[in-house]
């Protein structure tokens, strides 16, 4: 490996320990159902979005209930002796991409034959902090405040 892309590589690792997701990969679903799902919890509160898909009727919600749970799992274990219910979790990005497809036949009328693709996909869910976004807008918004007072 050359110098370059060990330094990427290590800048890479390093951005991922600061975030906290879970992946669910070649999941037998659809990926269309599951974007419909995924849509709805798209930037919700944790408490919300786990209400949301543990009463939802779909059965790809309780595949992202699950690794919903996982996420906040991943997000305590890195961040021992915080509370969760004081560090206002929330679903900051989830996207859905295709996986593998299998490829079956149907048989079909006069001794043909239909194709069916299968499809699966690959669910990444990042969980993060709210106080952590609006700290530095909130000193921004300070500093200029106080800038303002100092003109005066």
């Amino acid at each position: 490996m050359g110098e370059r892309k060990r330094i990427s590589a290590n800048k890479a690792k390093e951005a991922n320990k600061k975030k906290y997701f879970a992946r669910l990969v070649n999941c037998p679903t659809s990926p269309r159902k599951m974007r419909l799902v995924a849509d709805q919890i798209r930037h919700m509160n944790v408490d919300k979005a786990l209400f949301l898909l543990k009463t939802s009727p779909k059965e790809a919600s309780g595949r992202l209930h699950k690794l919903l749970l996982s996420a906040i799992s991943n997000w305590q274990t890195k961040n021992e002796g915080v509370r969760i219910e004081e560090s206002n979790l929330y679903v900051k990005e989830i996207f859905v991409d295709s996986g593998r497809q299998l490829k079956r036949i149907q048989a079909a009328p006069q001794g043909r034959a239909h194709r069916i693709k299968k499809r699966s996909n690959h669910v990444t869910l990042i969980v993060d902090s709210r106080n952590a976004e609006i700290l530095p807008v909130e000193e921004e918004i300070v500093e200029k405040v106080s800038k303002k007072e100092k003109t005066k």
